[in-house]
């Protein structure tokens, strides 16, 4: 369970939330403190005061993975192969493990047939791809995803989709303005100027929702 009690941080407050393990989705307006939990959840920023743990551990304690809404600022390497192994590199596990682990990862993606591309001749969207394979490549117990969908045609988003639940991660946190993919979402948080005002699974919260930009076209349908 990922807990948030009595939380602040900048802009954001939230007074007590539980979630559980699964796909949650982050949703509403720019500026609303989306992105400021995403980067409580990774551990990449720490409260002001209150708490946010992940199984009764601080987040800097927890295997995560992140992928930044912009890839160009996830990649440090030239490689493809490189940029995937890097986390296992950093880990200083051997070599053989490191091949088999980023194949598999790669294979899961179906992105094999670029990892021996240089990431700068990429598109967006295999950049995001990539990102992904290297969060996911040492098997993080929590994957935080920025709107990494905003640069994913279809054909790659649903391949994303398909990776995310194979992972393994027992919880990814994303955030998104596609509401496609926040129906996909076995929990759904509603953000508005720093609060969370609606938390539920998805046909309990878009009722709330509609006649507004975050209703989803095919809701119902």
């Amino acid at each position: 369970m990922i807990t948030a009690e009595f939380l602040c941080y900048r802009k954001l407050t939230i007074d007590s939330l539980e979630i559980k393990p699964g796909i949650t989705t982050i949703i509403g307006a720019n500026g609303s403190g989306k992105t400021t939990f995403l980067k409580l959840c990774a551990g990449i920023a720490v409260p002001d005061s209150g708490s946010l743990l992940i199984d009764d551990a601080l987040p800097r304690e927890t295997e995560t993975g992140w992928v930044n809404e912009f890839p160009d600022r996830n990649i440090l390497f030239v490689n493809v192969f490189d940029e995937i192994a890097s986390p296992l590199r950093f880990r200083r596990i051997p070599c053989n493990e490191i091949d088999s682990n980023v194949r598999a990862c790669a294979e899961t993606l179906g992105i094999t047939y670029l990892l021996q591309r240089a990431v700068r001749d990429l598109s967006g969207g295999e950049k995001v791809l990539v990102s992904l394979a290297a969060a996911l490549v040492h098997h993080p117990k929590v994957l935080v995803l920025d709107e990494y969908d905003s640069h994913l045609d279809a054909h790659s988003l649903a391949k994303i989709e398909q990776g995310i639940r194979r992972s393994g991660a027992e919880y990814v946190i994303r955030c998104t303005q596609q509401m496609s993919t926040a129906i996909n979402s076995d929990f759904l948080l509603f953000f508005d100027s720093g609060r969370i005002t609606h938390a539920g699974p998805p046909h309990d919260i878009f009722p709330f929702l509609k006649g507004t930009a975050y209703y989803p076209l095919l809701w119902g349908c």
